[in-house]
């Protein structure tokens, strides 16, 4: 499988055709984006977290314009708000294929369910549940969710409750969730399936204006995220173009030299 590596992240370069074909296999899915590297440059634990995923996959045309430029392109991006419904049109004949949608208010997360099984024409969403602010804090919630997703007959979990809380939970629960062969980390995907929140337009999508058009529709909780994001990552890649990058959490810069600092690495 080719990856490249944009800073200290791999990211398996796949399409969303050939992601949705190694899923049938299972595996964990985390889909960065500049928000994620920013993070994954300051948060140990994040990165940690990172590794031990299945798949890595492009949620972003900035990442892809700045793979482009480190001279190793991306094949497409793949972002939880799309993989989501591609994943349960693809599989919509799968009777083994059953989603637990997890995040989002009560209401919108049922509405959600809802509206993916009148598409699939089948119940192909088992359940969802809305955990409280600071559930992950919250042990004892965290085992009723797990109770919960273990005694429905769900396949797959979906996990929409933001960055980096989605792809930490389900990295310390993931063992305890014994039926689940698939994990998405998606973001705000919960809330587009519900149509409560929109999406910008196709083409903003395209070009890589999607950031623009939720910064617009969300100023007040956004602004500071684009704004502290884009400068360092914009000077991070430049680093890593100049072959002067080194990962934070390794501590062998020799080897990170060595290795990180190529942009294109064909594994497995």
């Amino acid at each position: 499988m080719q990856q490249t590596k944009v800073l200290n992240v791999t990211i398996d370069n796949l399409t969303m055709m050939e992601l949705l074909q190694k899923l049938k296999h299972g595996g964990v899915v985390f889909t960065p984006n500049v928000n994620h590297i920013t993070r994954l440059q300051k948060q140990p634990d994040f990165y940690s977290v990172y590794q031990e995923a299945d798949y890595i996959v492009c949620d972003s045309k900035i990442l892809m314009y700045a793979s482009r430029f480190l001279s190793a392109p991306i094949k497409e991006k793949i972002s939880g708000s799309d993989l989501l419904p591609a994943f349960y049109n693809y599989y919509k004949n799968d009777e083994n294929i059953k989603i637990f949608l997890l995040g989002s208010e009560t209401e919108i997360a049922k509405k959600a369910q809802g509206r993916i099984n009148a598409k699939v024409g089948r119940e192909i969403v088992v359940g969802a549940y809305s955990p409280s602010f600071g559930f992950e804090k919250n042990e004892k919630e965290c085992q009723e969710i797990v109770e919960m997703v273990n005694s429905s007959t769900a396949t797959v979990l979906a996990v929409g409750v933001g960055c980096p809380k989605q792809e930490m939970w389900i990295a310390k629960y993931k063992k305890q969730l014994k039926n689940i062969k698939v994990f998405l980390a998606i973001g705000a995907t919960i809330n587009f399936e519900a149509g409560t929140v929109k999406r910008s337009p196709k083409w903003m999508s395209e070009v890589g204006l999607e950031w623009l058009y939720r910064l617009v529709s969300e100023p007040k909780r956004l602004w500071k995220r684009y704004l502290f994001d884009a400068v360092p990552f914009v000077l991070l890649v430049l680093q890593q173009k100049l072959r002067i990058y080194q990962n934070p959490w390794l501590a062998d810069q020799t080897l990170q030299l060595n290795n990180w600092n190529d942009p294109e690495c064909t594994q497995q």
